[in-house]
């Protein structure tokens, strides 16, 4: 779960072309892209890049691709103002800044020999993606493995056919419940949280990936320790307005920590003090 830093200068962005771009939902697109020049960097699923729209600024966006994949980054982008508006527009050719890999990932291989339980909660299944082909491309080496999914609405399920893919697998349970339902839908309705009391894994020997909305990580949390899983094998990862990438600016202190280099993927026993509190 190091943090791995880009070998260039992470201050500079090299020059990716789209190479393909998906509309996920109304307002979520998932666009691909590769570098002019080089082979794409190494990552660690949960980390993220620095994206860069030419002329208009940079985000933080969640790496959603496949390990596998040894030639482009796939970012899942919801259009929620500027610069997310510019590289959801972007079509096949064109280009746009990247830097990084920066922060943290999922502890993939220190979850080996345990049950590992997935909470997602909207477009937080961007950022566990990458941990979940891990997890399944090496099923074997893993105990019960569940993904818990939780949407405002069925039209808000991202990534639908790959969920129903992995549905078809016999080794691993998925469970998705929305807010509000319509007339077609007959899966769970209600809050995430509420599917772990009857989720089946062994409390003493689980691991725990949580990534959504900040209050639903923090219900999230708390249904979690209730159920005896131990503060040190939840993790969830933070989302702050990010500058730098690299703990200088300080645009994404939380409490004593950055998210950009101490996160995204942080432990909650170690952050569980300032989850806890709103408005940090």
């Amino acid at each position: 779960m190091q943090a791995a830093l880009p070998a260039t200068d992470p201050f500079v962005p090299e020059i990716y072309r789209v190479k393909s771009v998906e509309r996920e939902l109304a307002d979520v697109t998932t666009i691909e892209v590769e570098p002019l020049s080089g082979m794409r960097p190494a990552f660690l699923s949960g980390q993220f890049n620095m994206l860069y729209a030419f002329g208009i600024g940079e985000a933080a966006i969640s790496i959603s691709a496949d390990l596998s994949s040894s030639k482009s980054f796939l970012h899942t982008i919801r259009n929620v103002g500027a610069v997310s508006s510019a590289l959801t527009d972007l079509e096949v050719g064109a280009t746009l800044g990247l830097r990084g890999p920066f922060g943290t990932g999922w502890p993939v291989t220190e979850a080996e020999g345990s049950d590992v339980l997935i909470v997602a909660g909207g477009l937080g299944l961007a950022p566990l993606r990458a941990a979940i082909h891990v997890i399944l491309g090496r099923r074997e080496r893993y105990g019960r493995v569940t993904i818990l999914i939780g949407c405002r609405s069925p039209l808000d399920i991202l990534y639908r056919n790959e969920i129903e893919q992995w549905r078809q697998r016999l080794d691993v349970a998925i469970e998705v419940t929305v807010d509000h339902a319509d007339a077609d839908w007959s899966g769970n309705v209600g809050v995430i949280p509420s599917l772990i009391p009857r989720t089946a894994f062994d409390a003493n020997d689980c691991h725990a990936f949580v990534c959504g909305p900040e209050v639903m990580m923090r219900f999230t949390a708390s249904a979690l320790t209730e159920a005896g899983i131990g503060t040190d094998n939840i993790y969830v990862s933070m989302e702050r307005n990010m500058k730098c990438a690299i703990g200088l600016c300080g645009r994404c202190q939380f409490g004593p920590s950055f998210v950009c280099k101490d996160g995204p993927v942080m432990q909650l026993d170690k952050i569980a003090s300032s989850l806890f509190l709103r408005e940090i």
